[in-house]
């Protein structure tokens, strides 16, 4: 396999844990330069020991992705450390499911989702932009959902940012065409810390549609061991959970391409995938 990310820069948000740690893992192993950014400091500094133990290049910044200057500040220090920004990983989010009727508890989580989910990415195209363009070359990848694909029930503010991040996407695309690739990426469920921001568990029925009552059932009577026992075998073809691993592995697929070359979206299912999307 040739390997097209050795030496590149690379920023990934939300690098302290999920998908995003796996991503900066994976892309250091293979040569490349990492920033990794994160709003919670200490995990933050346990991802960057951890590369820097294994011997590869990286450094971190506290950054929280919805403020525009503190993303500024973190694509400056890339910069400053390894002379190019290559590619940013916006991975940064939250998922508040949760239906209309329950915005008493909801509302601030959903100001905090369209502040991280949007505005973060928002915020981090244009932390990159123009040293991007300076470059002659650069590679954004945004982080969407299947839920970004329609409008159900349970999930109206979600899969709004999400669909939000496709229309971003594909804009920067046609803008800076020759200039920066833009790779959106649309996983499917994922047994990551998303699932720990879910409001009301019962508006992911927007999603199971007809498979919903069954769905419930059997997460009542598996309880904690729910994930797991769906996300066990991945050779098996009932398979229905991803691994973030999973997910890792085509972002990287996606920045491990050559120059004149642009994965433009990924859709990244389970072959058990009972959404509706």
């Amino acid at each position: 396999m040739s390997v097209h990310l050795k030496d590149k820069s690379i920023i990934i948000t939300g690098a302290a844990g999920g998908f995003g740690r796996l991503v900066a893992l994976k892309s250091a192993a293979l040569g490349a330069k990492v920033t990794c950014a994160d709003i919670n400091a200490d995990e933050l500094d346990g991802v960057v020991s951890e590369l820097l133990e294994q011997g590869f290049d990286a450094q971190g910044v506290t950054t929280d992705v919805s403020d525009a200057a503190q993303m500024s500040r973190m694509a400056q220090a890339a910069i400053d450390r390894f002379d190019t920004i290559d590619v940013i990983v916006n991975n940064a989010g939250t998922m508040p499911l949760a239906f209309f009727s329950d915005h008493k508890i909801a509302l601030e989580k959903w100001h905090q989702c369209i502040d991280i989910n949007l505005k973060g990415v928002i915020n981090g195209i244009v932390a990159v932009y123009d040293q991007m363009m300076k470059q002659g070359r650069g590679h954004v990848i945004n982080i969407s959902s299947i839920y970004g694909n329609a409008p159900v029930a349970g999930s109206g503010v979600y899969s709004a940012t999400k669909a939000a991040v496709n229309y971003i996407s594909e804009t920067l695309r046609v803008e800076a065409a020759g200039k920066i690739k833009v790779t959106t990426i649309r996983p499917t469920g994922v047994s990551t810390n998303l699932f720990g921001t879910i409001i009301n568990p019962s508006a992911s029925i927007g999603i199971l549609g007809h498979n919903g009552p069954a769905e419930f059932e059997k997460m009542s009577t598996l309880g904690e061991g729910y994930l797991d026992s769906l996300n066990s075998d991945k050779s098996d073809i009932g398979h229905r959970v991803l691994d973030p691993q999973q997910i890792a592995d085509n972002i990287v697929y996606a920045i491990n391409q050559p120059w004149g070359v642009s994965i433009g979206d990924i859709t990244i299912r389970c072959s058990g995938d009972i959404s509706i999307l």
